[in-house]
């Protein structure tokens, strides 16, 4: 199958014929607004809190380094440390 041209169509016909835009000298603005439900903002800070987390490693390993140090020292272990780490502990579990 052969083509033998456009049959005297030449697209740049049409841009000689152009006009250009005019512009205006005020622009109206009209009484447009956006409301966001509630809803819409808890699923925007959950989304938030989600990618937060997702960022935030697990284990800050310069704490837990800290404390590897700090049990070393046979002193720190006394029983104000112990009752303090266990109170800690049954208050992060509710109790």
């Amino acid at each position: 199958m052969t083509i033998n041209g456009l049959r005297g169509i030449n697209p740049l016909d049409k841009l000689d014929n152009t006009q250009k835009a005019t512009p205006k000298n005020s622009v109206s603005v009209g009484s447009d607004s956006i409301s966001i439900s509630s809803e819409a903002k808890e699923m925007a800070e959950v989304y938030y809190m989600n990618e937060v987390a997702k960022e935030t490693p697990d284990v800050r390993a310069d704490l837990v380094e800290a404390v590897k140090e700090k049990i070393k020292d046979p002193s720190y272990l006394s029983a104000a440390v112990i009752q303090s780490t266990a109170d800690k502990i049954l208050t992060s579990f509710g109790l």
